[in-house]
């Protein structure tokens, strides 16, 4: 029963499938093996960009750093929610890869930016002169790390009030394409058409090995990206082998099949759980992960029964058998019904 993280599940098969017909023979290095020009194309015709830049890197932290670090400089600040993933989860890796960059940080419900909370964040920077860190880029997270998803409304308010100052936005990707199918919308009505400037589109937590695409929509920003990438220690010298993962991921849609089977693993979580008496779900399900609060009398049978996932806040020896305690739930896209049935089982009512 692993429900702790969507990093946790296997390759999909036609991934690893991938990576063996890629080692065969030999290809060029560093990104000029035939498999990236076949993705760069197939990322380019997916977002309708024919001039898009296209790289892929091995880390989601990489390629949320060094998109940042292009759309920045270390005398600026970036502008995110307080629960980003740059924020919480990257060990001041976008400050260290900007070479200094801050980051500023909004409130806003379910991992999102309440508009009216950035513009008055960024108002705040221009009277300070020299004094204070210059306006920088805004990064957004779709879907959010509370398992939220930005409408495209909600992301044109964000990108109205960037560019109202003159600014860039950033679209960390992780989960892309779990957001995507949620809203079903197409890529571009999601990104370059809302709005967005830059976003890493997220591959690892939905079934591949490990390798994220970068797709900036103005290419100006190419050279300086592969220096960078080349000087993060991010430039894979056999990078077929993230080509052939991505071409994998691309072929036929599987990047959508598999983010439908994780949202809908998920989902399907969510509703037994929200039956049981005394949980209480944080908010809809929208995408592949969601918190809830269970008793710690809950807690405690389902950690002894071996379930993963992790205990988000409170203490599972605490003395009072009733107090919530907040979990967080990820499906990915392997997510066996049979485990969900379980789970459940361990909280039907005749066993509470």
């Amino acid at each position: 029963m692993h429900f702790a993280s969507d990093n946790t599940g296997p390759v999909h098969p036609k991934v690893m499938e991938a990576l063996v017909k890629a080692n065969e023979g030999y290809a060029m290095p560093y990104g000029a093996d035939p498999g990236m020009v076949r993705v760069t194309q197939t990322l380019r015709d997916i977002f309708e960009a024919p001039e898009a830049a296209v790289y892929l890197v091995p880390l989601g932290t990489a390629a949320n750093s060094l998109i940042l670090a292009c759309l920045s400089q270390p005398w600026e600040t970036i502008f995110c929610h307080k629960t980003s993933h740059i924020q919480e989860d990257e060990c001041n890796a976008p400050e260290f890869y900007t070479g200094g960059t801050k980051l500023t940080l909004i409130d806003g419900a379910a991992g999102k930016m309440d508009p009216g909370a950035l513009r008055s964040a960024i108002a705040a920077e221009e009277g300070r002169g020299v004094h204070g860190p210059q306006r920088g880029p805004i990064s957004i997270t779709q879907a959010t790390e509370k398992g939220a998803v930005h409408s495209l409304d909600e992301i044109r308010a964000i990108t109205d009030i960037a560019r109202s100052f003159g600014l860039k936005t950033h679209m960390d990707g992780a989960r892309f394409a779990n957001a995507l199918v949620h809203l079903g919308c197409s890529p571009a009505e999601m990104t370059w058409k809302a709005g967005i400037d830059a976003v890493s589109f997220g591959g690892t937590k939905n079934g591949l090995m490990g390798v994220e695409a970068v797709v900036f929509f103005d290419p100006s920003h190419a050279w300086e990206f592969e220096l960078r990438r080349k000087r993060g220690a991010q430039l894979i010298s056999k990078h077929r082998y993230l080509s052939a993962q991505m071409e994998a991921y691309l072929t036929g849609d599987l990047w959508l099949d598999l983010a439908r089977r994780a949202n809908a693993a998920a989902k399907r979580l969510s509703e037994g759980l929200s039956a049981v008496p005394d949980i209480r779900l944080h908010h809809e399900v929208q995408a592949n992960l969601f918190f809830a609060d269970l008793p710690r009398r809950l807690h405690r049978r389902l950690h002894e029964a071996g379930v993963e996932y992790y205990l988000w806040e409170g203490d599972l020896d605490g003395p009072d058998p009733d107090e919530p305690l907040t979990a967080r739930f990820v499906a990915d896209w392997s997510a066996a019904e049979s485990d969900t049935d379980a789970l459940l089982a361990l909280l039907a009512p005749e066993t509470v």
